[in-house]
Order: C-alpha cells, then sequence, then structure tokens
C-alpha cells in the first residue's frame, strides 16, 4: 500500500516538474501574478517551493513557500509587517522592478533593485533577481525572516525574527542573532544586553566570521567562513535524508527548531532538533506583569494576582490592573492595600531597593509600608528586593532552589473578606423601635451641625473682610477667595508684569503679612464668564496639587472679575531656557529630567486627578522651572475652563498654539488626552534639540522641527540634531526621540497614554520603531 502512494506521490511530482519547467525554470518580464486562480505563483523546476501568493488572515502575503509537500509552510515572506492585500492585487515587473500592485493606487516594491531582465524560483527555496548579463543581484536568501534551509548560511550581523504566530508572518516578539564576537544568542527582540539573553550557542570570541548553516542532512552548525572550521555542532546529522527536506525555523514561541519532512503522501514536519526543551525559557512570552508555568512540556501564561490579560488571545500583550489605581500616602499602606504571596517566582532583576532582613514577613511589610513598593521578592539569602510595575519575564521555578517568595501589593478590598459572625435574630419590634430612635437623633444632630456652620461662614466671612488682605496663606491646598481690590493692592495696581498670553495676563504680588510673593493672573472678559461654571471648574483645579504643576492658590470672582492667584516660580519658563542666549543651555541629563517632569505633570491631570483635565495648550512657555530648576506646568485649568460641557469643543474654536496643536483640532474630531499627547511630543522634540518647533529662518527641510528629526531618523544621521558640542549617550537620544516621534503620530489612537510615555522615557517598556508621523493620514 506504501509503494502504492509513493508512486502516485512521484508521478504527481514529475508533472509538476514538467509544468515547472515550462513555467517558471526562468521567469520573464512579460509574468504576472494574482492572489486567486491558477496563476498565483512561480514553482522552482521541481515544484518543491513557489514563491507567490498565500494566504494570510482575512487576505494575500508574498513570499516563497513549500508548495509540493501535502503541508504548505511559509519560508519567507516579502515585507513581513505590510498588512494582507486583497484578492484583486497583482504582481508583476514595472519599470524594471518587481511591484506589488494594490488597487486603487498603492504600489510596492518587493526587491528593492532595479533593471531586473529575468527572475528564477530554485529548487533550494531561493528566489533570485537577475541583471542582463544573468548576474544574480538580489536573493531572498539574503534577507531571511524567521527561517533557513539548506546552503542558506546566516552571516555574520544577521538575524532571524519570530514570527507572530504559525499563520501570522508579520515580526513577533524574539530575535535570534549571529552576533559579530561568533556567539548566536537569543534574545526579546526590543532588548539588548546579555541579561537579557535566554539561550547562546556559547562560542563567544570565535571571530567576526562565523556563520550559521544548515545542510541537506539536517546538521544545523556554526562555521568560521575564513578557514571553512566548524566551530561547533548544535543538531546532530541524520545518516541519510532518504528524500527528506530540512528547516530550520525560529519559531513563534522564541525556540528555534531544526524540521525534517519526509517526501511521501502522508508526510509532515517533525522536530528534529530544539534549542531548548523549557518553553517558559523564553523571556517575553508572557510580556508585562505575567508569568510563565510549565504543564508537562508545554508553556501556559498567567497573570499576577490582581491583573488581567490585556487580550487572553495574545499572551505576549501582557496583563494589566483589573482594579483602578489608588493613590497612596504615609498610611495607605496599611490602610488601603494588602499583600498576595507567591512560592517559586522568578522576575527580572529590576529592583529600586535591595535590603537585608532577617524573615520573608519583614519584607512584606517594608513593602506594604512603601508607597513606590508595587512588588517585594524574598529569596532564600534573607535579601528583600522591592520592584514597581510593570514586571518582565516572570516564571514559576520548575524547581525551588533558585526561585523567591514573591508579594504582590493588592487593594485590601480585591481580597476575600473573612466569613461573617453568625448573627442573634432580633425581632422585628426591637429593630423597628432603634431604627426609628436613630432616625430621630440623626436629624436633631444635623439640624444643630447646619446651624453651627451657617453661623462659623458668617463670623470667617465678617473676619476677612475686616483684615482686609493680611491673609496668611498655610501650606494646605485650600483655595482662598479674593476681591479685585484685594489684588490690585497685592500687585501694586497690577504695575509689574511677568508675561502675557492669549488667556490673559500675569503680574507679580507680594502678600504684605508674610512676604509670599505670588503670580496673579487677570483672565480675558472672554474667560471671564459663566460664574456657576468658573466656581466648579477652579474647584476642580484647587484639588489638583502635584510636584510638577504650578499651584494654584486663590481665584477672585468679583462682578466681571475673574482671576487665579498661583504660586511664584522665579527662574521663568522653559522657553527662556531653550531659546534665549542669556543662560547655557540644560545639559543632556537636565533635558531628560525636565522632560520626565512634564511628562509626570500631565499623566497627573490625565490620570490621577478626581476630574480629568485636558490642558489644551502644552508648550514651552506654559511650562515654568522653580528655584531647583524643576519644572511644573502652569495654565492646567485654563483649557478646561474655558471649554464646553461637552468637552470636545473649545469656546473659540481651535485652542493652543501654532505648532504645537494636534492635527485633529483642525479635523473637528473630539478632542481627547490625546490632544495634549502630541504637544507634549513637540515640546520633547524642542527639548532634545535646543530649537523652536518652526524656525523658519533655517532651511526648507529643516524648519518644520518634527519633519527634520523623521528625516534624521530615518537615515541614521541623530547626531545632527543635538550638534557636536554636546556629549550625549546616542541610544538614550534614539529612545527619546522614539518616543517623541510616536507622541507626535496624526492619527490621535497610535499615540502613547501619558503613562506609557512616562515608562518609555525611563526605558522601562519597549519601544517599537515608530511610523513616519503623517503615514496615517497619507494611507487614507
Amino acid at each position: 500500500m506504501f509503494m502504492a502512494f509513493a508512486i502516485i506521490f512521484l508521478i504527481f511530482l514529475s508533472f509538476s516538474t514538467i509544468e515547472a519547467q515550462q513555467r517558471s525554470t526562468n521567469i520573464s518580464l512579460n509574468f504576472s501574478l494574482t492572489p486567486t486562480g491558477t496563476n498565483s505563483s512561480w514553482l522552482s523546476p521541481s515544484g518543491l517551493y513557489a514563491f507567490g501568493f498565500y494566504r494570510q488572515g482575512s487576505g494575500y502575503a508574498v513570499g516563497v513557500f513549500a508548495a509540493g509537500v501535502p503541508e504548505k509552510t511559509v519560508v519567507w515572506t516579502a515585507n513581513r509587517d505590510d498588512p494582507p492585500v486583497p484578492s484583486n492585487a497583482t504582481l508583476a515587473f514595472s519599470g524594471g522592478r518587481l511591484v506589488l500592485n494594490i488597487p486603487p493606487d498603492k504600489n510596492t516594491t518587493i526587491a528593492d533593485v532595479a533593471s531586473i531582465s529575468a527572475a528564477s524560483m530554485l529548487d533550494s527555496g531561493n528566489f533570485v533577481l537577475y541583471n542582463s548579463s544573468r548576474g544574480i543581484i538580489w536573493q531572498s536568501f539574503d534577507y531571511p525572516t524567521d527561517t533557513i534551509l539548506p546552503g542558506q548560511p546566516l552571516m555574520n550581523g544577521n538575524k532571524l525574527i519570530s514570527s507572530v504566530s504559525k499563520s501570522d508572518h508579520s515580526t513577533g516578539i524574539f530575535r535570534l542573532e549571529m552576533q559579530g564576537d561568533g556567539h548566536l544568542v537569543s534574545y526579546p527582540l526590543e532588548y539588548y544586553g546579555v541579561q537579557y539573553s535566554y539561550w547562546a550557542s556559547g562560542t563567544n570570541g570565535a571571530g567576526n566570521n562565523i556563520t550559521l548553516n544548515l545542510d541537506d542532512k539536517g546538521l544545523l552548525y556554526l562555521l568560521n567562513e575564513t578557514g571553512g572550521k566548524t566551530i561547533k555542532d548544535l543538531s546532530a546529522a541524520e545518516s541519510s535524508n532518504d528524500g527528506k527536506i530540512y528547516r530550520m525555523t525560529f519559531d513563534a514561541d522564541g525556540i528555534f527548531r531544526v524540521y525534517s519532512l519526509t517526501m511521501d503522501p502522508k508526510g509532515n514536519w517533525s522536530v528534529m532538533w530544539s534549542s531548548t526543551e523549557d518553553k517558559c525559557d523564553p523571556k517575553g512570552l508572557c510580556g508585562f506583569n505575567g508569568y510563565c508555568v510549565l504543564h508537562g512540556t508545554e508553556a501556559e501564561c498567567k497573570c499576577l494576582p490582581g491583573f488581567n490579560f490585556t487580550n487572553p488571545e495574545i499572551w505576549s500583550l501582557g496583563c494589566k490592573r483589573n482594579f483602578a489605581e489608588v493613590s497612596c500616602d504615609t498610611n495607605g499602606g496599611s490602610v488601603e492595600f494588602a499583600m498576595e504571596e507567591m512560592q517559586n517566582m522568578i522576575l527580572e532583576n529590576q529592583n529600586y531597593d535591595e535590603t537585608e532582613l532577617t524573615n520573608k514577613e519583614d519584607c512584606e511589610k517594608s513593602c506594604l509600608e512603601d508607597c513606590n513598593c508595587e512588588v517585594a521578592l524574598y529569596s532564600a539569602e534573607n535579601i528583600c528586593q522591592k520592584r514597581r510595575l510593570p514586571l518582565t519575564y516572570g516564571r514559576k521555578s520548575p524547581s525551588s532552589s533558585n526561585s523567591q517568595v514573591a508579594f504582590i501589593k493588592l487593594i485590601s478590598e480585591h481580597r476575600p473578606l473573612p466569613p461573617e459572625r453568625p448573627k442573634k435574630e432580633l425581632r422585628l419590634e426591637t429593630v423597628l423601635i432603634i431604627g426609628a430612635s436613630l432616625v430621630t437623633f440623626a436629624i436633631m444632630v444635623l439640624t444643630f451641625s447646619g446651624f453651627l456652620v451657617y453661623r462659623k461662614r458668617v463670623w470667617v466671612y465678617k473676619k476677612i473682610s475686616e483684615k482686609g488682605i493680611n491673609i496668611e496663606f498655610t501650606g494646605d491646598i485650600v483655595l482662598r477667595t479674593f476681591t479685585f481690590a484685594e489684588l490690585e493692592q497685592l500687585t501694586n495696581g497690577f504695575r509689574e508684569e511677568l508675561g502675557r498670553g492669549a488667556s490673559g495676563t500675569v503680574y507679580k504680588g507680594v502678600i504684605p503679612y508674610n512676604q509670599k510673593v505670588v503670580a496673579v493672573k487677570k483672565l480675558e472678559k472672554a474667560l471671564a464668564e459663566g460664574e456657576r461654571h468658573f466656581q466648579r471648574e477652579i474647584k476642580v483645579i484647587g484639588r489638583t496639587h502635584h510636584r510638577n504643576l504650578v499651584q494654584l492658590i486663590g481665584y477672585c470672582l468679583d462682578g466681571p472679575n475673574r482671576l487665579l492667584v498661583y504660586e511664584y516660580m522665579c527662574n521663568g519658563s522653559l522657553a527662556d531656557f531653550l531659546f534665549t542666549h542669556e543662560r547655557p543651555q540644560p545639559n543632556w541629563e537636565e533635558k531628560v529630567e525636565i522632560a520626565r517632569d512634564i511628562a509626570c505633570g500631565i499623566h497627573y491631570l490625565h490620570d490621577d486627578c478626581e476630574t480629568q483635565i485636558i490642558h489644551c495648550d502644552i508648550k514651552p512657555q506654559n511650562i515654568l522651572m522653580d528655584e531647583h530648576c524643576c519644572a511644573k506646568i502652569c495654565d492646567f485649568g485654563l483649557a478646561k475652563l474655558s471649554k464646553a460641557p461637552d468637552q470636545t469643543k473649545t469656546f473659540s474654536g481651535i485652542r493652543g498654539t501654532r505648532g504645537y496643536v494636534a492635527p485633529e483640532w483642525h479635523r473637528r474630531l473630539p478632542i481627547t488626552v490625546k490632544a495634549d499627547v502630541y504637544s507634549f511630543g513637540v515640546v520633547l522634540l524642542e527639548i532634545i534639540c535646543g530649537r523652536k518647533c518652526l524656525d523658519w529662518s533655517r532651511r526648507e527641510d529643516e524648519a518644520v522641527l518634527e519633519d527634520w528629526v523623521y528625516d534624521c531618523y530615518e537615515a541614521r544621521e541623530l547626531g545632527k540634531l543635538v550638534g557636536d558640542e554636546e556629549e550625549v549617550d546616542m541610544r538614550k537620544l534614539e529612545r527619546m526621540v522614539k518616543v517623541g516621534l510616536w507622541c507626535i503620530q496624526d492619527e490621535p489612537s497610535l499615540r502613547p497614554s501619558m503613562k506609557k510615555v512616562l515608562l518609555m522615557i525611563e526605558g522601562t517598556v519597549d519601544i517599537p520603531t515608530p511610523p513616519s508621523p503623517t503615514s496615517f493620514l497619507s494611507a487614507i
């Protein structure tokens, strides 16, 4: 029976070979492909491999795949991160190039070469392009994605990047790199450094000419290209291939494997060798705040207590809190929070504090009382490590010898409540009597208390009126009310002007009683309308209290006059620091700290206020510097004061300053917190480059800062942004530039939240490669 199947399969394969030789030994420029129908791919002479369209998701992708076997397998993908194309796309030669045409008017080049005269799909699985003299000018073997085939070396300095899944061949989350030091190493895609590797060949120092190779018997080995000497065998070769074919694939789970397939009608790919048997080894498999558990040989991702999967179908997206964050104060640890214990845990070493404690109970208590601590780890060496979120590379240890006890901080209400003690039954008559007595007593207490509060308020008002401006400001955040006459006297008739903007003019004032200096902002008449709305909003602003916000001390609501009283900032604005020559520019570390201060302030307005506040006018002029050069945002309530109740339109059309205004203002789209993220991105680029976002005195290609920065980033010329006189860590510079470019994306949904921005600035999360800021608009 087996022989009969084999004969049938060989006959089928011979017909496929004859057809392929007739159509595809040499592919001329007259041929084209479409995703559907019989003309969807070009076969190799034997019909084993094909180049063309294959199904991916709801559309089609272009690549090389094994076609002459029962289980079609993709081994190379063109433009792997492009979205799937529709069924009416075509692949053809045009103007000496191989072009993918996507109706109505989008074209994508498959290979970045010109003057193609012919092409071939080879039996080795290599798709090649020729010039007029039959020389190879491009081949798919030079640009591997997640797979290498026999005869396809992974060259020094090159890498394989895993796919998202078996069915989605776009870029995944792991990379296998043939390093310049001769070391073959597996990493999470976005992380560099030996501390992030989770598999290594152990050949570091072998030289800069080492390649990874796979032969036609399934032997995977490292070869010295110069001397032709094998450095190390990774897998074992089979004694004979017996009609088998082989491939090595860096799979979506971060493990690379050698596969073999027997050429018969029932043949399927089988694993011949694997880089590791522990499927929890790859770092990042479970994303942030997740951890990996082995069940036999299979890996399962779970979330830490208090977290749920961001997407249960995609573990690598990690986990997020399943309850709203609660602000922590000195009493928060003992009142609001409790700790959940987990045994045998391993987490990436990112602790901010490490102390030696005698027992795990002390470690648990130390984290509970520390507002910054989200997780504590206690080891057998009596070491207590405290960490913030997000947590990375978590896993349950298969043994207890090298693991730790983890304590996860949770809000107390999310822990199971102890069972209630049984209560004695009360007679109905007794309940009614007690209830009526309590209600009567409560009404009497409330009536008497209300009378006392009323009398006290009248007395306080009279005292303030009698004393005039002799008011001492305390350290609390209770807003003070002023009369216009009081503020006129404080500012000496509004004589010393500190600055002016679209919303009003700021004057310097001094409290005579304690010589406290304040800044008094006199709002324009257009902003001084709606008494009830004004009072409601300033109460919201009055409850804001953050080290990176200029504190609002009081206000005046006197007839048509509306004034706000702020703390005084002695060092002027960030614009003075960046754009004037009267003082030296901040150094690189100071710039990073300033950017972080601003991000912290905006994050507080967006996420931590009782009522969300959208600033709408983030710019250097609205960022002030205190005596310690700490950046503080001012005017953070004026945008909200001047907005309509629906929070989607402003009082006078577009608000903000030219150059900093998000595109959605011009498109009449709803305004969200992402408008502030855009403005922050522009300010961040200004801080990095030390120049204004619009400078028409420069060359045309440098006048608009965002465009110039992206051009420099794309050309890998970031040094132009900071100049030769400033010493900058280029990796940190690239990280900051990537943060800025993500923030200024035209499409609001592509911009990160301010919380994510903070994590990116601090270097605790991966930052993907940003697209062109206007790429979304150009695509629609």
